[in-house]
């Protein structure tokens, strides 16, 4: 099969609102493999929606992120961003991730666990004390990763407020004007620039103090350009996704009591439940950063040939049945975790033991308000790359 044989589809399928995945989706597992796809900006591209089929894009050397800088990429957003240590491949990927690699080892941010848990508690007492009913994304589900994560890296706490405009105007995917993503681009780089002298000229105890100091083996440090942008990829990933992730499991939580009281009556149940809930929350609205063939490869019955780009639909492969029986259902007992959240190969998320981390005692945390529900409708994300609540009214019992 080759792309002349392939009808072109418009992409993306899901809805912003609500966290379900597009039946086009399972339509597309079940057919012969891969499908064409369009979406509003950029070329037309592979999909690969099978769980075997995306864990062989996201892994396989072949296909590359970096010849994405030199092709009209498949994107939803006008703009193009730089893309840093997203749009490397090995060995430039390589020399930055190793540098990094350090400061999110699962030893290490275990060490950070007592202090995640203290904030998350923290949060928790200050809900009790504002009383209920309350807004989670406010109140909780925003400010524990940004505090963490700025924490980790060393921005202000002052500061701190300035960051969701500006990673919104990253993640965002509406018509912005050219004026307005450079503005915004330009801020965010500034600032992080600006804190990257300070840190020169008097380090301290944090990521950022590291990265400029750091050297692995004989490999060069980073450019400046590197540091800055390496630093702002940490700040956003290392929030906007967790933030998101902890009501999108809360609102999955409470339409599904049975599975809320066996977490309440049994706490131990909460790390599995956390890759249970990466598994079944579909959190991307759309498939992004394509990777393309540098030689013809075979993805299951397609021919993808050299030069022509795949999206891996994580979504959607994390609900193949071939690969997790029962997909559609929340079970906090799979024989596997082996799921793609994180995604897969050079590109697995650098923080995903930190999001764990997070994930795991933001529920706990919250498992201890009483009768805790939902007080009203979601205010879904729209034109996002991400979905999630905007704002979650939940209430409790004092």
């Amino acid at each position: 099969m080759t792309a002349a044989d392939e009808r072109v589809q418009d992409y993306p399928f899901n809805r912003p609102e609500g966290l379900d995945l597009a039946p086009a989706y399972g339509a597309a597992r079940t057919g012969p493999g891969m499908i064409r796809v369009q979406l509003p900006f950029g070329e037309p591209a592979w999909l690969a929606t099978r769980y075997e089929d995306a864990r062989f894009v996201l892994g396989d050397r072949r296909f590359s992120r970096a010849l994405a800088a030199e092709r009209d990429e498949p994107r939803v957003q006008f703009h193009r961003g730089s893309g840093g240590i997203l749009a490397m491949d090995p060995p430039d990927h390589t020399r930055l991730r190793v540098l990094v690699a350090s400061a999110f080892t699962v030893r290490r941010v275990e060490r950070l666990r007592p202090r995640v848990r203290e904030i998350a508690d923290g949060l928790v007492a200050d809900m009790y004390a504002s009383g209920s009913p309350t807004d989670l994304v406010e109140s909780f589900a925003l400010p524990l990763p940004v505090q963490v994560i700025c924490e980790l890296l060393g921005v202000p706490a002052a500061d701190r407020h300035l960051f969701r405009e500006w990673s919104d105007g990253l993640l965002s995917t509406a018509a912005l004007t050219a004026e307005e993503f450079t503005r915004n681009d330009q801020e965010l780089s500034a600032y992080m620039a600006g804190l990257v002298a300070q840190r020169r000229e008097a380090p301290a105890d944090d990521l950022m103090s590291a990265l400029i100091a750091a050297r692995a083996d004989d490999v060069e440090r980073l450019t400046e350009q590197e540091l800055v942008e390496l630093c702002i990829g940490v700040l956003v990933a290392g929030h906007e996704t967790t933030a998101t992730q902890i009501p999108n499991f809360v609102h999955v939580l409470l339409s599904r009591p049975d599975r809320l009281a066996e977490l309440q009556a049994d706490p131990d149940l909460i790390p599995a439940a956390v890759e249970e809930l990466m598994r079944f929350v579909p959190l991307g609205a759309t498939s992004a950063f394509a990777r393309y063939a540098t030689e013809d490869v075979q993805v299951g019955s397609v021919l993808v040939r050299a030069g022509e780009p795949v999206l891996a639909a994580i979504g959607s492969a994390n609900h193949d049945e071939t690969r997790f029986p029962d997909a559609g259902e929340v079970r906090f007992d799979r024989e596997t975790t082996a799921h793609l959240g994180f995604g897969h190969g050079a590109h697995h998320c650098l923080g995903a033991a930190l999001a764990r981390v997070e994930l795991q005692e933001a529920l706990r945390a919250l498992l201890t308000l009483s009768n805790l529900a939902e007080a009203g409708d979601p205010v879904w994300k729209t034109q996002m790359l991400v979905r999630g609540p905007r704002t979650l009214p939940i209430a409790w019992e004092a």
